[in-house]
């Protein structure tokens, strides 16, 4: 299956200086879990990611200042991302081999172009691909 049919195109994303509360009302009012950290807005190529995960366990859990934190306090790197030419089983062995359960897409030239998300798979992929990409992502880290 084509890879752009699946992806949300043109993701909410953010550079390292956005605050992290901006980057929480993204996650609002895009209804997700993970925005894209641009080396900048004009470029559009990934440095990073930033999950709510990261908002709970690398700002709150650890008493940041919430009002003062920015994404280059908390984001994930290196981005691990897909190109916009690969199938969604390409797509799949990424999340599954990086246990990752959102993947930024890029084009030719490493700009990202959108996202692909577990309930995209679950969406447009066969009930057995979905439960296999979701049993390989939750796999508990030794």
């Amino acid at each position: 299956m084509d890879l752009k049919s699946v992806m949300t195109a043109n993701p909410a994303c953010c550079t390292t200086e956005t605050s992290v509360q901006e980057v929480a009302k993204m996650m609002q009012q895009h209804d997700c879990g993970q925005i894209p950290v641009l080396d900048n807005m004009q470029s559009r190529k990934p440095i990073g990611v930033v999950t709510d995960r990261d908002i709970a366990l690398r700002i709150v859990a650890k008493g940041v200042d919430a009002q003062s934190a920015t994404a280059g306090d908390c984001l994930s790197k290196p981005c691990v991302t897909v190109s916009c030419d690969s199938s969604l089983a390409d797509c799949c062995e990424v999340m599954e081999s990086r246990q990752i359960r959102r993947v930024p897409v890029v084009d030719a030239d490493g700009c990202i172009c959108g996202i692909v998300a577990l309930a995209d798979v679950a969406h447009c992929g066969s009930e057995q691909k979905s439960a296999e990409v979701v049993k390989k992502v939750s796999i508990p880290a030794k």
